[in-house]
């Protein structure tokens, strides 16, 4: 039972610790305050850790921190600490390392036992009550009776994460000159694990991880590599058709709880969706697929309706609703069948109302069938007939989930999620030729620029009620900088690429490890540990954006420094990616860029948008793209504005040749 009197956390703008505001439990936000109380009352500190759309973080709410008996313990011999793993992913990222030294494994909830100093002793993930009672009760026990023991425990313990937190420094620099041949033998070890009958990696759950198909995709196509080519065709392919693709709504779930992307782990991640649709895009250019192109379409569109507002972007939808996992989006046949009518058969063929689709309990998942031929034969259709029909049944679909209750929507504005979601539509606008995709595009960017950045170039991580906090992290830059990038090609808009810039120097100044090329994640050296965030993972490493943006930024200015760094940052992050290419894709992405052709191509007068629109489907895979309507003072463009007319110039490997006024005589150049 949640008990009338609110605890610490109703102060809280976050709906994951607004949640656990109605706790027995006397939750306290991360602060420095609470851990001054720790020390005062001398008491271990449990730091648990979720977020608003995580399943089983409600399931232990429900068990545990709603339940009398077990808060009783907790407030007796416990500082309670409660924290939304997306605003404070500086001490998710700290205290997951030690879970996973400790156990081998981590997870959501994260449970933390530390010292009062904040150095932790025990830590797992989800514990039901019982085996949560017992934790409580013995680790109290050990701290009263034992205490010098749990000390010891708790330095060996913290030695260890600082030694994990160690960068070794590759000083075999002829491993690193041949970055082709390290490409090449990762992804032959990467393709052991491959699943090439579903799709993704050979193992049960599975995530999208949309870094990991980008970077093969544009392997493959500067490769001519068909069977990593059949690999990701074959998985976005699936993932598309399969239960993880929200059919009626558009959007993606987080992952798959087993090898056929079959049935979703519900909750949908902005970061995830947005990748993806940015994923798809370049899939669609790439193949020129119909499928490729209508999920993206269908993901962004998904996101503009649900979680575009006033210039910002919410950050998730819970996999519950009603207290039920997934309830708002499957079905009973029945219930189908009512809804349908005359068109239930054609529906239930098309999205496999079957023992493929079926779930649990009389449900079904719509799970879309690839062999589309046969049910145009069987129905005597063509493809745009049943195309229509399945669509007006979609919205019947549609019509009837307004009347359930949505699932619960996290109403927080991430600013790094927001920069990669603003890098989507702007690819989208470049894919498809969709207006509005640019707009959505530049009004996002343009509400970070005066929301979340302020003077001096220090960004704000998180945004609600129109209130800002927490000093922006390592992945809020290195994202931000990306969608001004994108924006300014979009855009033209030099202050968006100028603004990149100065971000890129505060980034160097402010979040630079002395002792080796890599960033800390944070700014503030306010944890126990500093940690370096390097491995690329659902969301691409902060340190791997950060070395592809110098890299960018440095040709964009001919600024040697930049292209320095970024090449020092790679000598460190690629070294891995030998032994697990999943976990270090968006490196491997520099490194493809950096074995490419470097095409340098400016696009300069009146008609650019028109331009580049038509030439960008037919550019080398990584071109710096630099655009002008009128005279400029960026070293691409510069002196290059001719009145009435608009110009293509291509530089390849720093050769010019002379510019071209038509998209095939700039693709010509390409070719070449």
């Amino acid at each position: 039972m949640k008990t009338p009197t609110p605890n610490s956390l109703i102060n809280e703008s976050s709906p994951y610790l607004q949640q656990h505001a109605y706790n027995p439990v006397n939750w306290l936000p991360y602060n420095t305050n609470a851990f001054e109380k720790a020390k005062q009352e001398n008491k271990l500190v449990l730091i648990s850790i979720g977020y608003s759309a995580c399943h089983w973080c409600h399931v232990m709410e429900h068990e545990s921190f709603e339940d009398e008996e077990v808060a009783v313990l907790m407030n007796k011999y416990f500082i309670n600490i409660k924290v939304d793993r997306e605003e404070r992913t500086d001490v998710d990222m700290l205290y997951m390392q030690a879970v996973q030294i400790m156990t081998g494994q981590g997870g959501w909830p994260l449970n933390c036992f530390t010292l009062p100093n904040g150095k932790p002793i025990y830590g797992g993930t989800y514990f039901n009550k019982q085996q949560w009672l017992n934790i409580l009760n013995n680790l109290s026990e050990l701290y009263q009776n034992n205490k010098n023991k749990v000390i010891e425990y708790a330095e060996n313990l913290t030695n260890g994460i600082t030694e994990a937190e160690l960068i070794n420094l590759n000083n075999d620099k002829s491993e690193l000159n041949d970055l082709k041949k390290i490409l090449e033998l990762g992804i032959e070890k990467w393709k052991l694990r491959f699943d090439n009958f579903n799709g993704g990696p050979q193992k049960a759950p599975k995530f999208p991880l949309p870094n990991n198909y980008l970077f093969l995709l544009n392997y493959t196509n500067n490769n001519q590599n068909f069977e990593l080519q059949n690999h990701v065709n074959l998985t976005l392919t699936k993932m598309a058709n399969g239960g993880i693709f929200d059919h009626i709504n558009g959007g993606f779930a987080r992952y798959s709880v087993d090898e056929y992307w079959k049935v979703p782990h519900f909750e949908k991640m902005l970061y995830d969706n947005a990748q993806l649709a940015f994923l798809y895009c370049k899939a669609y250019i790439k193949t020129n697929s119909n499928l490729f192109k209508q999920t993206a379409i269908k993901t962004l569109n998904f996101i503009k309706h649900e979680w575009f507002k006033d210039g910002y972007f919410f950050s998730a939808l819970d996999a519950d609703s009603e207290g039920e996992e997934g309830k708002y989006y499957v079905w009973e046949k029945e219930e189908l069948r009512e809804i349908l009518k005359d068109d239930f058969a054609l529906f239930s063929d098309y999205f496999q109302i079957n023992e493929i689709g079926y779930w649990e309990d009389d449900k079904y998942i719509l799970i879309k069938n690839e062999n589309t031929s046969s049910i145009l034969i069987q129905n005597n259709l063509l493809i745009q007939n049943l195309e229509q029909k399945i669509d007006e049944c979609i919205l019947k679909l549609k019509n009837e989930q307004l009347k359930r209750i949505k699932p619960g929507l996290d109403d927080k504005s991430i600013c790094a999620w927001n920069a990669l979601t603003i890098n989507a539509f702007c690819e989208g606008y470049l894919s498809f030729n969709r207006e509005e995709y640019k707009t959505v595009a530049i009004t996002g960017i343009n509400f970070l620029l005066n929301n979340l950045i302020k003077d001096e170039n220090l960004i704000y991580r998180v945004y609600k009620n129109n209130t800002i906090k927490i000093k922006g992290f390592l992945d809020d830059y290195a994202f931000t900088i990306e969608a001004l990038i994108s924006c300014y090609k979009i855009s033209c808009n030099e202050s968006y690429l100028l603004k990149a810039k100065d971000l890129c120097a505060y980034v160097l100044k402010n979040f630079s490890n002395p002792n080796n090329p890599l960033l800390f994640y944070s700014q503030e050296n306010n944890l126990i540990i500093q940690t370096t965030e390097i491995s690329d993972n659902v969301i691409p490493s902060s340190n791997s954006q950060m070395a592809n943006n110098f890299y960018e930024i440095g040709r964009y200015f001919n600024d040697d420094n930049f292209i320095q760094r970024a090449l020092n940052m790679l000598e460190v992050g690629i070294t891995n990616f030998n032994n697990y290419g999943a976990g270090y894709s968006n490196w491997a992405i520099l490194a493809n860029k950096i074995t490419q052709p470097q095409f340098d191509v400016a696009i300069v007068g009146n008609n650019v948008n028109t331009i580049l629109l038509e030439l960008y489907k037919h550019c080398p895979t990584y071109p710096i793209l630099a655009v002008s309507k009128h005279t400029s003072s960026l070293p691409l463009t510069k002196d290059k504005f001719v009145p009435n007319q608009t110009l293509i110039y291509v530089c390849k490997n720093k050769h010019c040749y002379l510019p071209v006024n038509t998209v095939k005589e700039a693709i010509n150049y390409f070719e070449n």
